[in-house]
């Protein structure tokens, strides 16, 4: 455990985490009804304040928060495919696609969490992963209510 690894590691879940922002904030523009502009807009708010946090505590190492997603990057893509959803605009496929990027975040803060942290970091990390499994959950159960819809 050094402070090195504990920025570089905060430094991905925020590349990370500003890339479920921009699918989300996507993800609300393309909506096809509109319906669910706000709920995707208050999951980007939610995710923003995440980045905050994370950044803070980055700061608080002494290192530079990151401050832009991979969105642009060729690096792992996980909100690729909403990209086709959206261009079908079909709230569904959305929701499928916020899904899939949810669980990968997840899956990303669970592998953060298995890294040999320093206690400060280790807490800071749990305390944004309760709000992305929190929206998680939320995404899910979105996308299990559209499946019962149909």
């Amino acid at each position: 455990m050094t402070i090195d690894s504990d920025i570089s590691t905060l430094n991905s879940l925020i590349k990370t985490t500003l890339d479920s922002v921009k699918g989300f904030e996507e993800a609300a523009e393309h909506s096809d009804s509109g319906r669910y502009a706000s709920t995707f807009r208050e999951f980007a708010g939610e995710r923003r304040q995440v980045v905050s946090l994370l950044q803070e505590e980055v700061r608080r190492l002494g290192g530079n928060p990151e401050d832009d997603s991979s969105f642009l990057a060729a690096a792992h893509r996980t909100f690729l495919d909403l990209k086709q959803a959206l261009t079908n605009r079909e709230d569904r496929a959305i929701i499928n696609e916020v899904e899939r990027g949810e669980d990968y975040l997840k899956e990303k803060y669970n592998d953060a969490l298995r890294e040999d942290l320093s206690p400060q970091t280790r807490s800071v990390i749990e305390q944004a992963y309760g709000s992305v499994r929190a929206g998680h959950d939320r995404a899910s159960a979105l996308k299990h209510s559209l499946e019962s819809h149909s």
